[in-house]
């Protein structure tokens, strides 16, 4: 099995919003990159969720003009996964469903070198029913780096039943080595982060949806009277209420009734507002 050392190319499998931050952190800590998707356009779009995160991060002067050209040049887009075959390690950061992260796991079993790491950016699904489409269910871990993956300093390692030792320390090393700081869990529905996240934005939902209090006091109480950053609704709308709503539901199915998703989070996902993407969930945003 590698070690960090033998570690110069990475794949990244999923263009969207976490495999683009993906990338790029990966490709401004000096590795080469391949990022991959099914379809050029969403390879493109891709791209251009990376130039605009590394000209804020050029603007707030956290890098050089030359470190963002560096970190643009080291990654190659592509559609084929079989350009994955040269790398040493791989995360998948694909839409959260099981069956597309199995098929996708098994053909990267194919296609990589035997001693290749095989990573999953799952937030919710069990890292031992993904490595068991693979030959290689020790050399399958979960790496959830957490949205925006550029700013955000944590790093999930989530050990499946067959992760072996070896990497799991690969995973933790990887993601030190990005800049990250980890921590680790078992592989339980939701891990530490969404178990806990998922049921607070939902009761939170539901004290705005039974009139507790205004939305912005909800939030400002939650920031004022723990310390947290943001609030339980903004926090759902930069995270995506349809993700909320996803992840709610597949740790309702897995853990009860007490992760049952917010009546009004429903809502609003069936009606299209989606939070901060979309230009409105609870709150409205400049598109």
């Amino acid at each position: 099995m590698y070690e960090l050392d033998d570690v110069e190319t990475v794949g990244v499998v999923g263009a969207g919003t976490m495999g683009a931050g993906i990338a790029q952190v990966a490709a401004t800590a000096g590795y080469d990159v391949v990022m991959r998707d099914i379809e050029q356009s969403f390879v493109d779009d891709g791209f251009e969720t990376i130039d605009d995160s590394l000209s804020r991060l050029v603007d707030r002067d956290a890098l050089s003009e030359q470190e963002a050209e560096d970190t643009k040049a080291r990654i190659t887009g592509t559609t084929e996964l079989d350009d994955l075959a040269g790398a040493e390690l791989v995360v998948e950061a694909a839409p959260e469903e099981m069956e597309l992260k199995q098929s996708i796991f098994a053909d990267l079993d194919d296609v990589l070198d035997e001693e290749a790491l095989l990573a999953t950016n799952t937030s919710t699904l069990s890292i031992t029913t993904i490595a068991s489409a693979t030959e290689r269910a020790d050399a399958v871990v979960g790496l959830h780096f957490m949205n925006p993956v550029p700013i955000m300093d944590g790093v999930e390692v989530v050990t499946g039943e067959r992760t072996a030792d070896e990497t799991t320390a690969l995973a933790h090393a990887f993601a030190e080595d990005l800049g990250k700081e980890t921590w680790e869990s078992d592989d339980k529905p939701g891990f530490v982060t969404n178990r806990i996240l998922m049921p607070w934005i939902n009761e939170g939902i539901r004290a705005f949806d039974e009139g507790v209090a205004e939305k912005e006091d909800i939030d400002r109480g939650m920031t004022l009277g723990t310390n947290v950053p943001m609030g339980p609704l903004e926090l759902a709308d930069h995270i995506g209420l349809d993700v909320c709503l996803h992840a709610s539901e597949t740790l309702h199915e897995e853990l009860g009734d007490r992760y049952t998703p917010a009546y009004l989070l429903k809502r609003k996902v069936e009606a299209g507002d989606l939070g901060k993407k979309t230009g409105r969930g609870f709150y409205e945003y400049d598109e």
